[in-house]
C-alpha cells in the first residue's frame, strides 16, 4: 500500500511540534505546522492539481466543493511531514493517488455493494412506478374531485344560508318591531324564523352526511392504495438498513494503542450515521496508524463551491463533525496524548456601562459593541451582557427586558423596554414586521448587481450547531433586501434589510450561493475568521408604544 507522505522542507524545529494532539473538535485555527501542510494542498488545488484525469475545477460546480484534510505525522525514521484526504468519494472514485485509501475492506465491500445497490435501484423504481400508476392515479383523481366537489357545494351553500340568515335577522327586527302584531303572532312568527334556521343547519349536515358517504365508498380502494405503497417503502427502508449494516461491517478501525473494533460497535445501538467513516480525519487517521506513522496534528478545510446547504466557504477551516466523527476520532486516539477540548469563549470586554442612544421612562435604546452578548449565556458560564448591563444601572432597571436580540459578533442598536406592557407592544411591533431594522456590512467579493431580494428557507444544522442551513423542505422562511453601498479592494459594502428575524440570516443570506454569495468579512461560522464581525445594525425605526411617535434612529458602522 502507499503511503503518499510528504515530508516537510525544511525539517521543523523540535519545539515547532505539538506536544499533545490538537483536539480535532476545536475551532478556530489549526496548528501551526497543520496549517503549513494545509496551505500546500491549497496552492496545488488552487494551480488545479488533483489527479491523472480529474481537474480541481469539478469542485466549483454546482454539486459543491469537498472537505479535505491533512495530517501531520512523523515516520519511523524520524522525518515529520504529512498525509492527505478528501472526504466520501471525488469524482465518482473512492481512491486517487497520493491520497489517504477509505476505511473500508475493499474485497468485502466489492461483493457486496454491487448486488445491494441494485436491488434497492429495483425497489426505488418499483415503488415509483406504483406512485405513478394509472390506477392509483385514478383513485386519487376521483378522491380529489369529490373534495372539490363538496368544497364547492359546502361553500355554495354557505352563501346561500348566509344570505337567508341576514333577511332573517331582517325579518326578526321588522317582527320585534311591529305594532300591528300580536304577542302571540310576534311568537309564532319568531318560532317560524328559529324553524327555518334550524333547517338550515339540518341541510348543512345532509351536505356533510351525503360527502361522508362518498368518502367512505372511496375509502377501501384508496386505503388499500397506502397500504399497499408504505409496504414499498417499508420494505425498502427494510433492505436498505440491512446493505448498510452489512457495509458497516467492513470498517475495521484502528487506534492508537494498536486495538482494532468494528465501525457499528462505536456507535449507540450499533447505527452509525451516514457517511461515518468516510470522512477526511478518520481516513487519515487510519492510513498514518496503520503504516506506522505517529500523528501529531489534524486540519480539515472546505475547497470548491459551497455545498447545496451552505454553511462551507472555500478555503475555511472547520472542526471535525460531532455527528459522525464525535464517537469515532476519541476511539481511534486512544493511546496519544490529545489535548483537553478547547470550548469557544466569549470575549472579555471592559465592565463599563453601554451607550445610550435614545432613552426615557419608557424604554432605552443602546449600540451593543461587537463582542457583548445580548442576554447571559444559557449556562451562567457568561453574565456580562447587554441585559445584565442594563439591569444593573439602577434598581428600578431590574425588570428591563430586551425586545430583540444580536448575534454575539454583530454591532449595533438594541431596544430594551422598562415595563411589561412597553415590552409587548414592541413584541407585537417586532412579530408583525413593523419595526424596520437596516444593517450595514462588508463582504468577500464583488457582489453581482445592485440590489435585489434573498428569500429561501433555514433551519439549524442539527449535526453543527449553531450552524444554520438552507433546507426548502424543513427550513422556515427568511427574507433579506439589500443594495449595494461601496466597492473596494475586492470587498462589497452593502446594506441589509431583514423582512424575518430568523437566526444568522443575515450571514448565511450573505454566504450562500442563493443569496449574495459572499461571506460577511470575518465570519468564523460562514466564512473566514477575522478580527471581527464586520455586521452592524446600524438603523433602527419603530412607533414608540406609548407617544405614538416615530422614533428613527441611527449609528453608523464603524468599519
Amino acid at each position: 500500500m502507499e503511503t503518499w507522505f510528504t515530508p516537510f522542507e525544511p525539517k521543523p524545529l523540535a519545539d515547532e511540534l505539538p506536544g499533545r494532539f490538537p483536539n480535532p473538535f476545536d475551532e478556530g485555527a489549526p496548528h501551526a505546522l497543520a496549517r503549513r501542510a494545509a496551505e500546500w494542498l491549497q496552492r496545488e488545488l488552487r494551480a488545479g492539481h488533483l489527479a491523472p484525469g480529474l481537474e480541481a475545477s469539478c469542485l466549483d460546480t454546482s454539486e459543491g466543493g469537498k472537505m479535505f484534510g491533512i495530517l501531520v505525522v512523523q515516520a519511523p525514521d524520524g522525518r515529520v511531514g504529512f498525509l492527505r484526504a478528501f472526504s466520501g468519494m471525488l469524482g465518482g472514485r473512492w481512491d486517487l493517488p497520493g491520497f489517504a485509501p477509505p476505511l473500508f475492506a475493499r474485497d468485502e465491500r466489492e461483493r457486496l455493494e454491487p448486488a445491494g445497490d441494485a436491488l434497492v435501484k429495483r425497489l426505488m423504481a418499483r415503488e415509483a412506478s406504483f406512485r405513478q400508476s394509472p390506477e392509483r392515479a385514478s383513485v386519487l383523481t376521483a378522491h380529489d374531485a369529490l373534495q372539490a366537489r363538496h368544497t364547492e357545494a359546502r361553500a355554495a351553500l354557505r352563501a346561500t344560508h348566509d344570505a337567508r340568515k341576514k333577511q332573517r335577522h331582517a325579518r326578526r327586527t321588522d317582527v320585534m318591531a311591529s305594532d300591528s302584531l300580536s304577542e302571540e303572532a310576534k311568537r309564532a312568527a319568531l318560532h317560524a324564523l328559529d324553524q327555518e334556521s334550524r333547517g338550515d343547519k339540518a341541510e348543512l349536515r345532509r351536505l356533510e352526511a351525503e360527502h361522508d358517504e362518498a368518502q367512505r365508498a372511496l375509502a377501501p380502494q384508496r386505503d388499500r392504495m397506502e397500504r399497499r405503497l408504505r409496504a414499498m417503502e417499508r420494505l425498502r427502508r427494510i433492505v436498505c438498513r440491512a446493505l448498510m449494516k452489512r457495509l458497516h461491517d467492513t470498517y475495521v478501525v484502528p487506534n492508537a494503542r494498536g486495538e482494532h473494533r468494528h465501525l457499528r460497535g462505536l456507535y449507540a445501538r450499533g447505527e452509525p450515521p451516514s457517511g461515518a467513516a468516510d470522512c477526511a480525519g478518520p481516513k487519515l487517521l487510519a492510513h498514518a496508524l496503520t503504516q506506522g506513522f505517529r500523528p501529531l496534528a489534524l486540519a480539515e478545510f472546505w475547497w470548491g463551491a459551497p455545498p447545496p446547504a451552505g454553511g462551507r466557504a472555500a478555503g475555511a477551516y472547520y472542526p471535525a463533525c460531532k455527528d459522525k466523527c464525535g464517537p469515532l476520532l476519541p476511539y481511534m486516539l486512544d493511546g496519544l496524548p490529545v489535548s483537553a477540548p478547547r470550548p469557544f469563549t466569549v470575549p472579555v470586554l471592559p465592565s463599563r456601562g453601554l451607550d445610550i442612544v435614545f432613552e426615557d421612562e419608557w424604554l432605552v435604546v443602546v449600540e451593543k459593541p461587537e463582542g457583548l452578548l445580548s442576554v447571559p449565556a444559557k449556562d451562567v458560564s457568561v453574565e456580562d451582557s447587554v441585559l445584565a448591563r442594563l439591569r444593573a444601572r439602577a434598581p428600578e432597571a431590574a425588570g428591563t427586558m430586551l425586545a430583540h436580540r444580536l448575534d454575539l459578533d454583530t454591532s449595533g442598536l438594541l431596544v430594551a423596554a422598562k415595563d411589561a406592557r412597553t415590552y409587548a407592544a414592541l413584541q407585537r411591533q417586532f412579530a408583525g414586521r413593523e419595526v424596520h431594522k437596516r444593517y450595514a456590512a462588508w463582504v468577500e467579493g464583488n457582489v453581482q448587481g445592485e440590489r435585489g431580494t434573498i428569500d429561501f428557507p433555514m433551519r439549524v444544522d442539527l449535526d453543527d450547531r449553531p450552524r444554520q442551513i438552507h433546507d426548502p423542505v424543513h427550513g422556515k422562511p427568511a427574507v433579506t433586501e439589500w443594495h449595494v453601498l461601496e466597492r473596494s479592494h475586492g470587498r462589497t459594502k452593502v446594506a441589509l434589510f431583514p423582512l424575518t428575524g430568523r437566526t444568522h440570516q443575515l450571514r448565511v443570506h450573505a454566504a450562500h450561493p442563493l443569496g449574495l454569495g459572499a461571506p460577511i468579512v470575518g465570519d468564523r461560522l460562514y466564512g473566514h475568521p477575522g478580527p471581527r464581525l464586520h455586521l452592524h445594525a446600524e438603523a433602527l425605526s419603530f412607533q414608540h408604544p406609548v407617544t405614538g411617535q416615530r422614533l428613527t434612529l441611527e449609528r453608523p458602522a464603524p468599519f
